[in-house]
């Protein structure tokens, strides 16, 4: 279950034809690079996010009131491989810095602010990847934790410590496939081992309204 993982693969929200016409477009920009976070003014991805409301498998886990607040490519191809560290998803993007002791780790990524907020925040978020192509095993799919999610911020023996307890699940999907998660989760990705291509949007939901002054840097 979601709320006990920390994580569900919905599959076929978008179909074939869908996939194709986003991954078209986004690569087709010249601004983009194997990642990047600055992609929610964009109208093809507006219009996804509104799709992925649209999904009550997906509605269900994103609350009535959930806007979407970022919008991130990744581009893993043999031209641009990586991998990414254990870690879990900590900062948000913001509008504004504001002077509250439980907003830390300010920091500037593309001209968009972020900060750590305080874990019942990044307790109400849930992030959405779509896939635009086939994730199986050699394509460095994303791995993670389940239930690590519910322990809050993990130092590093904690996180450790959660891993040596619950192990670690590959999160493999087909083109049009969701991937639910919570920010919270210790999750982490290898290199492909094999020629292809795992394009992923990875949206960003969290509640409309902010506490401690925060305001969303951009929401749809």
């Amino acid at each position: 279950m979601f709320d006990e993982d920390g994580y569900a693969i919905i599959g076929g929200v978008l179909s074939a034809d869908q996939c194709q016409a986003v991954a078209q477009h986004v690569s087709e920009s010249e601004r983009l690079r194997a990642g990047t976070r600055n992609l929610l003014h964009d109208f093809v991805c507006v219009q996804v996010a509104t799709d992925l409301r649209s999904s009550a498998a997906i509605a269900e886990q994103l609350g009535v009131t959930a806007v979407a607040v970022q919008c991130t490519l990744f581009d893993k191809s043999a031209e641009r491989n990586w991998l990414v560290a254990w870690h879990q998803d900590l900062s948000i993007p913001v509008g504004e810095r504001i002077p509250h002791p439980q907003c830390t780790g300010w920091s500037e990524k593309e001209g968009t602010l972020f900060v750590q907020p305080p874990v019942s925040i990044l307790e109400s978020l849930v992030a959405v990847r779509v896939h635009l192509d086939d994730c199986e095993a050699g394509a460095g799919p994303l791995r993670v934790v389940p239930g690590s999610h519910r322990h809050g911020r993990l130092s590093r023996s904690e996180a450790r410590r959660q891993r040596e307890t619950s192990g670690e699940v590959p999160c493999l999907a087909k083109r049009g496939d969701a991937l639910l998660m919570r920010p919270l989760l210790l999750h982490a990705s290898s290199k492909a081992t094999v020629p292809s291509r795992r394009r992923v949007l990875h949206f960003l939901f969290g509640p409309a309204e902010l506490p401690y002054g925060l305001r969303w840097a951009n929401a749809v």
